[in-house]
């Protein structure tokens, strides 16, 4: 055995990359930013752009394999697989934008879109997954903070793409295929699996607390300089300076690791960590005293019943009989036990999941692939505001939907899947205001749009890991 103190640097290091690395797979939300290019470059009518939406819609989402290999590999196999998968379908996609490359098929471009979006899957699960096994006691946090992250990854690229990258397109590409590989190449060292600390940590809210405020100031800030940048003419120096400060936004989680390093906290100096490394002499010496303890239960102890007796027996007899090895019994698992996925395929409770994500997320996503036509039919030909009003709403559902659901889940016992309801019914009034075009309610219908699809993600990941636990983890890539 060997100790590490409680409160300690790697887990929250994994932390502060893995936020990175979420903002990483928040790529596929780029769609509308070159979607433009496809059809004035490439020729693609509208019926073709919208497929490619389809594809770029799969790839983020179908997660099953990232989930079947999270138990078998370390998490930076799978980011390793999801970088791979951004520099190829990517890079494709820019050599047939920047005209590199003639007349590709359009099959081609179909599939190398869906490569590309489909690295999300890989890099959310091995965050999401190593991150709520190093936080047990704080899912929803940090789901929420996670998610959130993803979910303001937009109007960060919408930064980059107006300020570095100068509203072009295939730099765009570009900058997909080579930026977000390097940064995962960067950052796949410290998202790693820590034990858990075996008890309640008090300086952990704080460092929670502070993470969600750099966050919402990050949002604020991010969309505050995407509206400047768009009405006022600011100079080049300056929208610099707002890319390095936004950069500085984001990482502002490392400073908690700093902040232990320089200052650790009298409580995280007594309690530990323990991580199992492998037989050591100390346990063998205490396996050998717990064979001369006397056992608690003696055989005579358990009450196998007689002829007497009913045929059924209690829980109690069952545990004993069980325990003694009388008695071999495989019962199913039960909510919140480990389920395996086929497992969980029979249970009403998956399907009732999927069933309320495919219809809630679903729509959302078919709203975001085609809000930049839906900002021209509304005579708005520059929709990077629109992309990032719904980037930062989005991020403030994800991130109000994770912290909200878990004071009430342990404070009021009120069950996360209530927050779902009352944004499916939210989102109901907010595609009426879609649909009827009234002057005015764009800008309220995305936001609107944005905290309900933000919701429904961030509520569905803690929700699934309760259900159906964490050692196999493949229902929420599955469902998300």
């Amino acid at each position: 055995m060997v100790t590490v103190k409680r409160g300690s640097r790697p887990p929250w290091v994994g932390l502060g990359a893995s936020i990175w690395m979420q903002i990483a797979a928040g790529n596929a939300y780029n769609f509308p930013l070159y979607s433009h290019s496809l059809k004035s470059v490439l020729g693609f009518n509208q019926r073709q752009l919208t497929m490619l939406g389809v594809a770029n819609d799969i790839g983020e989402n179908v997660g099953i394999l990232p989930g079947l290999i999270c138990n078998k590999f370390p998490p930076w196999v799978i980011l390793l697989i999801g970088a791979f998968a951004c520099f190829l379908g990517y890079g494709v996609l820019w050599l047939a934008i920047s005209r590199t490359v003639l007349d590709l098929p359009y099959w081609l471009l179909w599939v190398a879109l869906c490569i590309a979006t489909n690295s999300n899957a890989w890099f959310s699960t091995a965050v999401l997954v190593t991150n709520m096994r190093n936080f047990p006691r704080s899912r929803g946090s940090v789901a929420g903070i996670i998610k959130g992250y993803g979910g303001l990854s937009a109007a960060v690229y919408t930064e980059i793409y107006s300020i570095l990258l100068k509203n072009s397109s295939s730099k765009l590409m570009l900058f997909l295929a080579l930026g977000i590989p390097t940064l995962c190449l960067m950052m796949m060292y410290f998202v790693r699996p820590c034990t858990p600390a075996s008890g309640d940590d008090a300086s952990e809210n704080c460092h929670f607390l502070f993470i969600l405020a750099s966050s919402i100031l990050l949002g604020i800030y991010v969309l505050t300089t995407t509206v400047l940048d768009d009405v006022l003419s600011i100079s080049a120096p300056m929208s610099y300076c707002f890319l390095v400060l936004m950069v500085l936004f984001l990482m502002a989680p490392l400073a908690i690791p700093v902040k232990m390093t320089f200052f650790p906290s009298s409580s995280s100096k007594s309690a530990t960590y323990v991580q199992f490394l492998g037989p050591t002499k100390s346990s063998d010496q205490d396996n050998g005293n717990a064979d001369k303890l006397e056992p608690l239960l003696t055989p005579s102890s358990a009450n196998l019943g007689s002829f007497h007796e009913s045929d059924s027996m209690s829980d109690m007899d069952m545990l004993i009989a069980e325990g003694e090895g009388a008695i071999k019994k495989k019962r199913r698992p039960r909510r919140g036990d480990d389920f395996t996925f086929a497992e969980a395929m029979i249970k009403a409770d998956f399907w009732l999941l999927f069933l309320v994500y495919f219809v809630g997320v679903g729509s959302g996503v078919t709203i975001l692939n085609n809000l930049a036509q839906i900002g021209i039919a509304q005579y708005m030909h520059d929709t990077k505001i629109l992309l990032s009003l719904f980037s930062f709403f989005n991020f403030v559902g994800r991130l109000g939907g994770g912290v909200i659901s878990e004071y009430f889940v342990r404070s009021k016992a009120i069950p996360r899947t209530v927050w779902m309801t009352v944004t499916q019914v939210i989102m109901i009034i907010t595609y009426l205001l879609f649909a009827s075009a009234l002057k005015g309610t764009l800008y309220a219908a995305t936001a609107l749009l944005g905290i309900c699809y933000g919701v429904q993600f961030s509520i569905m990941v803690p929700t699934a890991s309760e259900l159906f636990g964490l050692k196999n983890f493949v229902l929420e890539p599955f469902l998300a």
